[in-house]
C-alpha cells in the first residue's frame, strides 16, 4: 500500500515560497488532488497529515485543510480509526460515470461535427500527431493529458458552454480512468485509432458516425476499467485466503 511518507519532497518544493497561508493551502490541495487523479496515489493510499506536513515542510493547518477539502470532492474517504485513505473506483461509480459520459460527450460530438468551421480541426490533428510520437516512445505517462486535451479540444467545438460545463464537472473522475486505460499500450493504440476515426468522421461532418463513434469508444473504455477493477478485487480476495 503507498503510503505518503514515501512521497518525493522535491516534488512540492514550490509549495514553501507561497506568501500566504491561503494560498499554501491551495497549493497543496492542487498538488495533492493531481497525485490522486493521476494514480501516483492510487485507490487504498493511505495520506497521513503529519507526515505530509514533514514532507512539505510545513505546519499541519494548510494540510489538513486540503485533506479535508478533498474528502468533500470524494477523492479521499475517512476511516475513523486509521485516518484517510484515496478513494477507490467502486463498480457503480465507474458504470454512472461512463453512462453520463457516454450521453454528454456523444451529443457535444455530434454537435461539433456540425458547427466546427474551417481550419477548427488542425489543432486535433496536432494532439493525434503529439500522441503517436509519445506513444512510439513509449512515453506512456505522457499520454492521458494529451488524451484529454483531445477530448477537451473537440467537445470545445461543440459552441455549447453549459454542455461542456457539464462534461468538466467529471473531469477528475474521467482522468483517474484515463490513466488506468491508457497504461497499457495495446489500449492506448486502440484508443488512438478511435481518434483518429472520430476525426476522419469530424471533417465529413457526419454527425450520426461521430456520436456513435464517441459512445463506442466509452463503452469500450467502461469494458476495461471494470475488468481492471474486477481483477484488482479477485486479487485482493485471494490475498486474503492465502
Amino acid at each position: 500500500m503507498l503510503e505518503t511518507e514515501k512521497i518525493d519532497p522535491t516534488a512540492f518544493e514550490g509549495l514553501r515560497s507561497l506568501p500566504a497561508r491561503s494560498s499554501l493551502g491551495q497549493g497543496v490541495y492542487e498538488r495533492l488532488k493531481q497525485a490522486i487523479i493521476q494514480g501516483d496515489f492510487g485507490p487504498g493510499s493511505r495520506v497521513v497529515e503529519s507526515r505530509l506536513a514533514g514532507a512539505l515542510g510545513i505546519s499541519r493547518t494548510p494540510v489538513r485543510e486540503a485533506i479535508h477539502k478533498l474528502e468533500r470532492e470524494g477523492l479521499l474517504r475517512q476511516d475513523p480509526k486509521r485516518g484517510f485513505f484515496v478513494e477507490g473506483l467502486g463498480r457503480e461509480d465507474i458504470e454512472e460515470t461512463f453512462g453520463i459520459r457516454s450521453v454528454l460527450e456523444s451529443y457535444a460530438a455530434r454537435l461539433a461535427a456540425i458547427r466546427h468551421i474551417e481550419g477548427e480541426l488542425q489543432p486535433l490533428e496536432t494532439k493525434l500527431e503529439d500522441y503517436q510520437q509519445r506513444l512510439d516512445r513509449g512515453d506512456l505517462g505522457a499520454l492521458p493529458q494529451i488524451n484529454t486535451e483531445f477530448h477537451d479540444l473537440l467537445y470545445g467545438l461543440s459552441r455549447s458552454p453549459r454542455l461542456v460545463k457539464m462534461i468538466n464537472d467529471l473531469r477528475d473522475h474521467i482522468y483517474r480512468y484515463r490513466v488506468v486505460i491508457l497504461k497499457v499500450k495495446d489500449m492506448a493504440e486502440l484508443s488512438h485509432a478511435d481518434h483518429r476515426l472520430m476525426l476522419i468522421a469530424m471533417k465529413q461532418r457526419d454527425a450520426d458516425r461521430v456520436e456513435r463513434l464517441v459512445k463506442d469508444h466509452l463503452l469500450r473504455g467502461q469494458d476495461i476499467v471494470l475488468k481492471e477493477f474486477d481483477m484488482e478485487r479477485n486479487s485482493g480476495i485471494e490475498g486474503l485466503r492465502d
